[in-house]
């Protein structure tokens, strides 16, 4: 069953086109790759089916509800009821950690279980301290995201979206903030999450990791899908030459275009 429906999606800035015409869709259980060079429209993709940001037309539809489609030319939402019910399927995990500096690991990870699922605050400590358990976290409740490592704090925001009970679940570039010892520590706590079938969908510039953990990949360039497919024929064998450049020179250099 299709958790995500994306059908000719458009977004611009002014008189800038950053998306144009993507159409995907992610089945449950599937973990989706996003790779291309900066400025690609990735990150945008992913605000957009976020509603971070209003796209402009185009179709989005999760978990069998509607949150946009075209009418008439023009981009028209879902009442506000069925845009929040939307959110609650969706988690997020930014690129900058974005936990509240002011608050504990504990209270940033129950804070939205308990005041927007409305738990009790001992059934959401619980959910809390097992997915602390689960990301290696035991025994930092108390300490604050100023002490702890980048990598720890990335792994308190994967459980910080994990604590809402998402149907799926966006990284948007989780490592690229990261030195590249604390990228391997995220990159296998989401190798874990794809063992047991969570549905993913992650922009990514780690190609390798890409290639290992997905199982479908979508290239994108200049606000738009050059190129789609299971990673190895992507990555192995890919026979459009845009793709065939993009990863012969991260290869060579490491880094992004």
């Amino acid at each position: 069953m299709a958790i995500l429906e994306v059908k000719n999606l458009s977004k611009h800035f002014g008189d800038l086109e950053v998306l144009r015409d993507i159409s995907f869709s992610v089945e449950e259980g599937q973990v989706v790759s996003v790779i291309g060079p900066s400025g690609s429209g990735k990150s945008t993709l992913l605000r957009c089916v976020n509603q971070l940001e209003r796209a402009n037309g185009g179709e989005i539809d999760v978990c069998g509800m509607n949150m946009m489609r075209t009418e008439n030319g023009k981009a028209v939402y879902a009442p506000k009821k069925t845009l929040r019910q939307i959110r609650l399927k969706i988690g997020l995990v930014f690129q900058n950690f974005n936990l509240f500096p002011h608050m504990s690991v504990m209270e940033n990870i129950i804070e939205a279980p308990v005041h927007v699922l409305k738990m009790s605050k001992q059934d959401a400590r619980d959910t809390a301290a097992e997915l602390l358990e689960k990301m290696g976290l035991t025994g930092k409740e108390k300490a604050y995201p100023c002490e702890l490592s980048g990598g720890q704090q990335q792994r308190v925001s994967i459980a910080r979206a994990l604590a809402l009970h998402p149907d799926i679940l966006f990284f948007d570039e989780p490592t690229s903030a990261l030195d590249p010892e604390l990228t391997g520590e995220i990159l296998k706590v989401i190798k874990e999450l794809a063992k047991e079938k969570m549905t993913m969908v992650i922009v990514t510039h780690e190609m390798e990791f890409a290639r290992e953990v997905s199982d479908h990949v979508i290239f994108m360039d200049g606000g738009v899908i050059v190129e789609e497919g299971e990673p190895e024929a992507l990555f192995g064998d890919t026979q459009n030459e845009r793709t065939r450049q993009f990863l012969k020179r991260y290869r060579s250099t490491g880094e992004e275009e």
